[in-house]
């Protein structure tokens, strides 16, 4: 039995090419997708590479589907469950993940090949961050459940109180989805970006403000300005991965305000920070990476609740063998996100 799937050959280069439907062992899963989004970090990787991934390696980590067979030590799922599926799960046994920190987990298990007909997922995933999905929840609102568990995770750690400022720079998926959460959170949500047609999704997701900040030269200002006093946002999130926003973001924090950097910049890039800023005004700054199975589970349990849906991210629908053209509308930020559909 053969199956179509995307592999990355090098940087620009995908082909859609055959190959056998995997085989499992008796504690993994085989799920028959039904849908996979399109992701930034898929945007990165096929216009740069990706420093853990050597090509040609099998493309895509966000796909929802149905279980095709699942092996003879699986319990809790069966053939025919609808399913939500993250694509890591940590080791629960390093330094790392005994101390709580299991993003940071030594040993994460990473399923990659996501944009394929069918999905091999490992037993660690499997017990970790597998879930049957109610009828309540549709398989494009559930390919969502990767990225929202990062946004999750990232604003639980931030110290966002009632009425606060947030400011939240870069209006893609993960923006977007941390604005909506900072509004739950009962924040006043500034949200910035270059492209009008995301800042108009914020605006419909509750956000105070959109700002679009084409030919604003200096953001900072343009930012405080439109906080109590000028002094600047409560609490600032970076969700560009670009190395120039990290840096103005920690400009539009008050003093003793805090800053998270989320979006992963290229390798190599080096954050400039004027070191008395942070020491007399008190600022905190912090860096948050990828998610923890606790995080998962809650962003399902939200995406049951209906605090996000497919409606608000994903646009266009394209079969598998025009996978390149959904990544690059992605990347010209022509959308938020588009779906493959199988």
């Amino acid at each position: 039995m053969k199956m179509r799937r995307a592999v990355l050959y090098r940087q620009e280069e995908l082909r859609i090419e055959e190959c056998p439907i995997p085989e499992i062992g008796d504690g993994e899963v085989l799920v028959k997708n039904k849908i996979s989004t399109t992701c930034g970090t898929d945007v990165k990787i096929y216009k740069r590479g990706y420093p853990l991934l050597v090509p040609p390696h099998p493309f895509g980590h966000e796909f929802s589907g149905v279980i095709a067979a699942v092996g003879k030590r699986v319990k809790g799922f069966k053939e025919g469950d609808r399913v939500a599926v993250h694509n890591t799960a940590p080791c629960n046994e390093c330094y790392y993940c005994k101390r709580g920190l299991s993003s940071m987990c030594e040993d994460m298990l990473f399923n990659r090949g996501s944009y394929a007909e069918y999905v091999k997922v490992p037993e660690r995933i499997v017990r970790q961050n597998m879930f049957v999905l109610g009828d309540s929840v549709s398989h494009k609102t559930a390919s969502l459940m990767e990225p929202f568990s990062c946004a999750v995770y990232g604003i639980e750690e931030c110290p966002i109180h009632l009425g606060d400022t947030v400011v939240v720079n870069g209006a893609g998926p993960i923006g977007l989805m941390f604005a909506r959460l900072a509004v739950l959170r009962g924040a006043r949500v500034l949200v910035t970006d270059m492209a009008e047609n995301r800042l108009e999704q914020a605006r419909k997701m509750g956000v105070h403000k959109a700002v679009n900040m084409t030919g604003v030269d200096d953001t900072v200002t343009a930012v405080k300005e439109l906080t109590v006093g000028g002094r600047g946002a409560d609490v600032v999130i970076e969700a560009t991965g670009l190395i120039g926003v990290w840096e103005t973001s920690v400009e539009m924090a008050r003093k003793g305000g805090f800053v998270l950097l989320f979006g992963g910049t290229k390798s190599g890039s080096v954050l400039q920070v004027d070191a008395t800023r942070i020491h007399y005004s008190q600022v905190t700054i912090k860096g948050v990476f990828h998610t923890t199975p606790r995080h998962v589970q809650t962003a399902l349990e939200l995406l049951k609740m209906g605090v996000i849906s497919s409606d608000d991210f994903i646009q266009h629908e394209y079969p598998l063998e025009h996978l390149e053209e959904a990544i690059l509308e992605h990347a010209a930020q022509k959308v938020i996100k588009n779906c493959i559909v199988y």
